[in-house]
């Protein structure tokens, strides 16, 4: 049976406890997609090698780091180019990730202090799939159509 999957989605809005914190933020509209077989669930975080829970993380001088100032940039980057890879291999154009990550946020992400201080943003996921063709939204901008 083949499948029609028209998006990519991070998996932790389709209740998989996979954030930094061991949780999920449960969207009932991205969980639709997946049970209609729309949508593949991603977590780049975790396919970068990222353990469940991790310390967390941002987007500071160009560098993932976490709060224990360990650099984080090439597993998060290794995400990201397996995410594509994903996308590419069902011919995905469209993808809704979560809004602030270092790896999904689509317009703000947290600042690099760790003081919940948003900024105008991309996360690496979002930006490289949207260099490759990919139309991103955020959770908070997805109203259950696309």
């Amino acid at each position: 049976m083949e499948n029609n999957y028209e998006y990519i989605v991070s998996a932790c809005l389709c209740g998989e406890n996979c954030r930094y914190d061991g949780r999920s933020t449960l969207s009932e509209k991205v969980r639709k997609l997946v049970d209609e077989g729309k949508a593949i669930m991603v977590c780049p975080e975790v396919e970068g090698g990222l353990p469940i829970p991790r310390h967390p993380c941002e987007i500071r001088d160009n560098k993932i780091v976490n709060t224990q100032n360990e650099d984080k940039t090439e597993e998060f980057i290794s995400g990201a180019e397996k995410v594509l890879k994903i996308a590419e291999k069902h011919n995905i154009k469209k993808a809704i990730l979560k809004e602030k990550s270092p790896s999904c946020g689509s317009s703000f992400i947290y600042d690099g202090t760790f003081s919940r201080k948003l900024i105008k943003g991309q996360g690496i996921t979002t930006r490289l799939l949207r260099e490759n063709g990919i139309e991103v939204k955020s959770d908070e901008e997805f109203d259950g159509s696309f």
